[in-house]
């Protein structure tokens, strides 16, 4: 079974990213915090860009109408956990950590393909693309080898715009609504970063 297990939000603040020689505080909507969970199972709006109450600071990269709704496969959390504990992380990973704003289990990478629909609740998404990281899931993930690390593993999770508004709820089930099943989110994942060391 596929299900929503946590519906995660994060407003624009600062985040300090390492530079050359130096700190610096960027904006970023990177950290989010769980607004619905299995214990307190909270019906979220969800409109044309995403999730009620959430942020994106940087529209070129997340968010806008084809990048409304983050979704992460809850299966790759104990990878992340390994590799961060090996960088002297072993702090626990809550819903969230990844930016997503569907924390999910049962649907992965390679199960997932572009123009799939998705109905959750109410809510209706279409499955868009990876999510290529940025310099931000470093500084988010404690490490400096974060992003080279999610873009070698393919556990890039994956984003959708939503084609009926409406709410969901931690726990909800997943729906899966095959579209024509070209190109899956590993596929266009794998292309992409094949293209770009040819």
């Amino acid at each position: 079974m596929i299900r929503v297990l946590a519906i995660c939000a994060g407003r624009c603040a600062p985040l300090v990213v390492a530079g050359r020689g130096a700190s610096e505080a960027v904006a970023s909507a990177i950290v989010k915090s769980p607004v619905s969970t299995l214990d307190a199972a909270a019906a979220i709006e969800v409109g044309p860009l995403g999730v009620a109450g959430d942020e994106q600071a940087d529209l070129s990269v997340h968010g806008g109408l084809d990048k409304a709704v983050y979704l992460y496969p809850r299966e790759h959390y104990a990878f992340w956990q390994t590799v961060r504990a090996q960088a002297g992380n072993g702090e626990a990973l809550a819903p969230g950590a990844m930016g997503e704003n569907l924390l999910i289990e049962g649907l992965l990478e390679t199960e997932a393909w572009i123009g799939d629909r998705l109905t959750i609740g109410e809510v209706g998404l279409r499955i868009e693309s990876p999510r290529a990281p940025c310099f931000k899931f470093n500084a988010r993930m404690g490490f400096a080898w974060a992003t080279k690390m999610m873009v070698q593993s393919g556990y890039t999770g994956f984003y959708c715009s939503v084609v009926r508004q409406g709410k969901l709820a931690a726990g909800d089930s997943v729906l899966v609504h095959p579209g024509d099943r070209v190109v899956s989110i590993e596929q266009a994942h794998r292309m992409k970063h094949r293209s770009r060391r040819s």
